[in-house]
């Protein structure tokens, strides 16, 4: 009976809530195509101030994306539906994005909480820092934490290790902003992180990145609408 209640759970209707170049909707958007689940995406666009009716009811206490619609139930927060998905979509043909060792599994998350709060907030201050002191501080503040998550990575070919893992799902949409970086300030991670710049080179080999990961063009470009950047 267990088994056929995960297979029917498994099986039901599958909806991700995302806008297209939300950093943290495309962790979601990653993790479904790498585990090979076919869902169905709604877009809300985060252009515009008042949020869906969906987004409200399906996510009342914040009202925001992305959200994970599994049978009519609401999965919400990326990282909490990237481990999600790891969940549900394991077996023997599907591997794990969370390593196995538990002590691995909480590095993993800590440096994805790493991201949340200190690479988004710095890149945050970056793009609206309109003095051009505290802009600078910004760059040099983001691209430290882009030096330190360099060195977690090592010689290892994925954060993961051979695989794209938790982490590598955590952090890659955020490098569709580094051509915003040097554009906006100067930052050439390509230079200044050459290990991170050649990882993100073989995430974008594979099919579930090089799928949903916007041009750095196209990033750019939103986000000086969403930080009104002249």
């Amino acid at each position: 009976m267990a088994a056929a209640r995960s297979q029917e759970h498994e099986g039901a209707a599958l909806t991700c809530v995302d806008f297209w170049c939300n950093e943290f909707g495309i962790r979601a958007r990653i993790a479904l195509r790498e585990k090979g689940v076919p869902f169905a995406f709604v877009e809300e666009d985060l252009r515009v101030r008042e949020r869906s009716d969906l987004v409200r009811r399906m996510n009342p206490a914040h009202r925001s994306i992305p959200i994970l619609i599994h049978g009519g139930r609401p999965v919400c927060g990326s990282l909490n539906i990237v481990e999600y998905v790891d969940e549900v979509w394991s077996d023997q043909t599907r591997r794990r994005l969370l390593p196995a060792d538990p002590l691995e599994r909480a590095r993993a998350r800590f440096w994805a909480d790493f991201v949340d709060r200190e690479v988004y907030g710095a890149q945050t201050r970056f793009f609206t820092s309109r003095d051009e002191a505290a802009k600078a501080a910004a760059a040099a503040e983001l691209l430290g934490h882009l030096r330190r998550l360099e060195a977690v990575l090592g010689d290892r070919a994925f954060f993961g290790g051979e695989e794209l893992g938790f982490l590598d799902v955590a952090l890659v949409p955020f490098s569709a902003m580094f051509h915003g970086y040097e554009r906006h300030g100067g930052v050439d991670v390509a230079a200044e992180c050459p290990a991170l710049a050649r990882w993100v080179g073989r995430c974008a080999e594979r099919e579930s990145v090089r799928g949903v990961l916007p041009s750095g063009h196209d990033m750019y470009e939103i986000h000086r609408e969403f930080y009104n950047i002249e």
